[in-house]
């Protein structure tokens, strides 16, 4: 991939009982972290996987597993996680009063930390952390469900954040989720993601997992630098 561009597909529209092959079809067309989409249904209106579908990530690959948590009180989930095999731990901004505590336990379990902002959160709200994380995710659909429309007024605020860590020359990584496809991903490239979550776009594409992941390369490959 063009400029360390990464393909992170979710497996929020993976097919359950295929999981560990679907995985294996992901990487084996050029998959750089598997995400994972953790949701409580609390913090968002849908409840989804936990620590047991980590492990069998877990056990299905040795890429990254960029795990989402989409819930309140996150710090109650770290540690399950972690040792469930999480290589990276996103939390929301909106779910955690105490940030600089929760992505301290995070780097104190020897994982990545991320901080993720939904799409009506604006970048001040995470400017502070910005020298503290490793991934900053911003939200291009409201949270809860894959197949949403990209909202492309995120784009501003993905702008803003890279020009945030260029200035202050952060070691953060901007991914974006959410209606990520051929159509949106170079949009968000452009805009300075470098990591893209597709779920439907490669999980649900027509002609299968392999063509939506050419297609999501190509597109990236074909973006503005």
């Amino acid at each position: 991939m063009p400029g360390g561009l990464r393909l992170a597909p979710s497996i929020l529209s993976a097919d359950f009982a295929r999981l560990g092959s679907q995985i294996l079809e992901v990487e084996a067309a050029g998959a750089d972290w598997i995400h994972v989409d953790v949701m409580d249904g609390h913090f968002v209106p849908n409840l989804t996987m936990g620590p047991a579908v980590v492990e069998a990530c877990r056990r299905a690959t040795r890429l990254p597993l960029d795990v989402h948590l989409m819930v309140e009180e996150p710090s109650r989930f770290l540690e399950a996680f972690a040792d469930a095999g999480a290589d990276h731990l996103t939390i929301h901004i909106e779910a955690c009063p105490h940030v600089r505590q929760v992505i301290q336990s995070i780097r104190e379990m020897g994982r990545r930390a991320g901080i993720s902002l939904n799409p009506g959160t604006p970048p001040e709200a995470v400017r502070e952390i910005l020298p503290l994380v490793d991934i900053v995710l911003v939200m291009s659909v409201n949270p809860g469900y894959s197949g949403q429309q990209f909202i492309e007024a995120v784009l501003p605020k993905i702008q803003t954040l890279r020009r945030w860590i260029e200035e202050g020359r952060f070691a953060a990584v901007i991914e974006v989720d959410g209606g990520i496809d051929a159509a949106t991903a170079p949009l968000a490239a452009g805009a300075g993601a470098e990591v893209f979550v597709a779920a439907t776009a490669v999980f649900g594409h027509k002609d299968g997992i392999g063509a939506g992941m050419l297609a999501l390369r190509t597109a990236l490959s074909l973006a503005p630098a």
